[in-house]
C-alpha cells in the first residue's frame, strides 16, 4: 500500500543498502563523474553497456548495481546515511536506459528498444535526465547530438552540442534537451562528431536525490522529509553519480534505507 501518513512510514517493512567505493579516478574539480567501474560494494560494473543498436534496461541483476530485496507492495527512498573522504555533491538515479558504447564517430539509428515504462511512477516522464558517459579517453573535443521522444512521445533532437573538452574516463556529461522538453522516453539516434578516438554511453536516468558534503570525510543523513520517498522498484538500476570538488573521485558511501509500503 502507498505510504500517505507517519504511521504508515513507521509501519513499513525496511530494508537497508550499502553502496562504497573502495578506489579512487583523476577527476575534474566540479565535473560529474561514474565510478560505477571501480572497486567497493557492490562490486565493480563494466562501463561498456555492451549494445549500441537497443540499449539495455539495466535492473539491479547487473554487476555494480546494488542488490534489492523483493518489494511486496511499493517501495520508497525512505533514508540516506552519506560521507565522502573530499567536498562535492552526490547524486542518486535509477538508470532506466543504457546504450553504448559509441565509437568517436558514431551515426546510429536504434531499433527494438525495450521499454523501461514500469520504472517510471505514473507514467509521467517529465523530469528524465540524458547523460553522456565517457567509458574510454577521447582525442579532441565532442560534439554530441541525440534524437530522442520527449516527455510527451514527440521528436526531439538536442541539436549538435559543442561539449567543450575531449572526456576522460569516467567524466559525465548532462545533455540538455530541446527548448521546452522537460522529460523523455525514448532514444533514437546517436551522432557524435568532431573528436578522434574514444567511445561513450547514453543513458537515460530518473533522479532520485542528491546531498553535498561540506567538510572532507564527513557527511550527513537525509531522513524521508529530504529524500521525499521517493519511488524505488525492486529491479531499479541504482547508480551513483560523483560530483568532487577536488580532482579525484575518492572514496564516497551512501547508506540508503528503502520502504515498502
Amino acid at each position: 500500500m502507498a505510504i500517505t501518513a507517519l504511521d504508515g512510514y513507521i509501519a513499513s517493512v525496511k530494508q537497508n543498502i550499502t553502496w562504497f567505493k573502495t578506489a579512487s579516478i583523476a577527476a575534474v574539480a566540479a565535473i560529474p563523474f561514474t565510478n560505477f567501474h571501480l572497486a567497493g560494494v557492490p562490486g565493480a560494473g563494466v562501463l561498456n553497456v555492451g549494445n549500441t543498436a537497443n540499449g539495455i534496461v539495466p535492473t539491479d541483476a547487473i554487476a555494480g548495481y546494488p542488490v534489492i530485496n523483493g518489494i511486496g507492495g511499493i517501495g520508497y527512498l525512505g533514508k540516506i546515511d552519506f560521507g565522502w573522504t573530499v567536498i562535492g555533491r552526490l547524486h542518486l538515479y535509477d538508470c532506466l536506459f543504457s546504450a553504448g558504447a559509441y565509437a568517436f564517430n558514431a551515426n546510429i539509428t536504434l531499433a527494438s528498444q525495450p521499454s523501461y515504462a514500469g520504472r517510471v511512477p505514473g507514467l509521467d516522464y517529465k523530469g528524465l535526465e540524458l547523460w553522456l558517459e565517457t567509458v574510454t579517453a577521447f582525442t579532441g573535443s565532442q560534439s554530441i547530438q541525440i534524437n530522442y521522444l520527449d516527455q510527451d512521445g514527440n521528436a526531439g533532437d538536442t541539436d549538435v552540442i559543442a561539449t567543450g573538452v575531449a572526456p576522460t574516463l569516467g567524466r559525465m556529461f548532462r545533455v540538455p534537451l530541446a527548448s521546452g522538453d522537460n522529460g523523455i522516453q525514448q532514444l533514437v539516434q546517436v551522432r557524435s562528431t568532431v573528436s578522434t578516438v574514444g567511445t561513450f554511453n547514453v543513458h537515460i536516468m530518473r533522479p532520485l536525490w542528491t546531498g553535498r558534503v561540506v567538510i572532507a570525510n564527513y557527511g550527513g543523513t537525509h531522513d524521508f522529509l529530504k529524500t521525499g520517498l521517493k519511488r524505488i522498484y525492486a529491479d531499479s538500476a541504482l547508480r551513483v553519480v560523483v560530483q568532487p570538488d577536488s580532482t579525484a573521485t575518492a572514496l564516497p558511501q551512501l547508506y540508503m534505507e528503502i520502504c515498502d509500503g
